[in-house]
């Protein structure tokens, strides 16, 4: 059965009119997967595995932040920037497709742009222009297959299309209201940024949500789950500020959610993982992994897969930052309490692997910014 798309609210949300094509595909037949390998993804939603504008922003997140590894090393604008790529779809092997809003007033005229993650991985410019809108595109993936910027190849597919597996029981999606604008005076985030430290010098700088996001649970159940309490510098952290991601790159995931992905879930994910590669690759992997003594506890990760953990060290306010690097090797444990670290790479300041440095073509006020997280985030 067809998903009821709202596609007045839908485009009132985004600010732009969408290409007659993919409403006409995505009315007809919800999200898809065409020939196996690409999928078209629709406004549509499923608690705990897919929201359409989480997509899009974490989609618009991971590839602009993927693009500065790749030549020409400057990203182009994401909607919602006036004139940005918006996503529509991608493929199973990391290729992201979206439309040229600038292209043309006629959204019909949009041409298909598409990332592709293995280029970036090899140094070459991941971004392609079809100069096609969607159905074509489709059609010619389909049909004869379409070149990718690593050389590669996107098709010919099968011609099959059917629901997304995982969406098979996905409903209608509903826009989120509008953003909260910051109460705070731009001269006083502007002092926020050159000095002070602390919560309270961040809450200056990043003006935290009026109802925090953390679970419907409580640290007390939390603790029991853990065997432990957790830094206090952490509780009043998110206390403050809740779930959420921080300057479209690092997500603080929800500890409190009783749903079975809360905090002990990420972690043990997240773990299991460390701990079949350390079993491979110790020399790669060199930390001990929580429960064990002094081992590997996370709470956040990048967009681009890095992990911010504590080393679980003496008592837990004893205990030391540390970063789990993707693309580099394990550095040492950092030095400065949790607030204060955060503080730091907000101002451009923190220098460790796996997270950006200082943008000076961005207005660092533009680029600072907490996005609170909700039922539907997958963190």
């Amino acid at each position: 059965m067809p998903i009821p798309i709202d596609w007045d609210a839908v485009e009132s949300w985004l600010g732009l009119r969408l290409p007659a094509d993919y409403k006409a595909l995505a009315t007809d037949h919800g999200p898809l997967l065409i020939g196996e390998w690409l999928w078209l993804h629709t406004p549509c939603a499923k608690p705990g595995r897919f929201d359409y504008g989480e997509w899009l922003k974490e989609t618009h997140k991971l590839c602009r932040a993927r693009s500065k590894d790749a030549p020409p090393h400057t990203p182009p604008p994401f909607h919602p920037k006036r004139g940005g790529l918006l996503a529509w779809g991608e493929t199973r092997s990391a290729s992201y497709l979206f439309w040229d809003t600038a292209a043309s007033a006629d959204p019909d005229q949009w041409p298909v742009v598409a990332m592709d993650s293995d280029a970036v991985n090899n140094g070459l410019n991941p971004w392609h222009n079809y100069h096609m809108p969607v159905s074509e595109l489709i059609a010619a993936v389909v049909s004869t297959g379409v070149p990718l910027p690593s050389n590669q190849q996107l098709g010919p597919l099968p011609a099959t299309a059917r629901r997304t597996s995982y969406l098979v029981d996905a409903g209608p999606w509903t826009p989120p209201p509008p953003a909260r604008r910051a109460a705070t005076p731009k001269k006083t985030r502007l002092t926020a940024l050159k000095q002070g430290t602390g919560l309270a010098t961040l809450r200056l700088l990043v003006p935290p949500p009026a109802k925090p996001y953390l679970g419907d649970g409580s640290w007390d159940q939390l603790f029991d789950e853990l065997g432990t309490r957790l830094p206090t510098d952490y509780i009043e952290l998110m206390d403050t500020y809740g779930a959420g991601c921080w300057s479209e790159w690092l997500n603080f995931v929800t500890p409190l959610r009783t749903n079975g992905h809360g905090f002990v879930h990420h972690a043990k994910e997240t773990l299991d993982g460390y701990a079949d590669l350390r079993a491979e690759y110790p020399e790669l992997q060199p930390l001990p992994v929580w429960p064990e003594p002094g081992g590997f506890l996370p709470f956040a990760n990048t967009v681009e897969g890095d992990v911010l953990g504590w080393l679980t060290q003496g008592s837990p306010d004893e205990w030391p930052l540390i970063v789990y690097p993707r693309h580099a090797k394990q550095g040492p444990p950092l030095q400065d309490p949790l607030v204060d670290t955060l503080l730091a790479w907000l101002r451009g300041r923190l220098d460790t692997a796996g997270f950006p440095g200082r943008d000076d073509a961005v207005d660092p006020l533009e680029r600072i910014g907490f996005e609170p997280g909700s039922d539907e985030s997958h963190w």
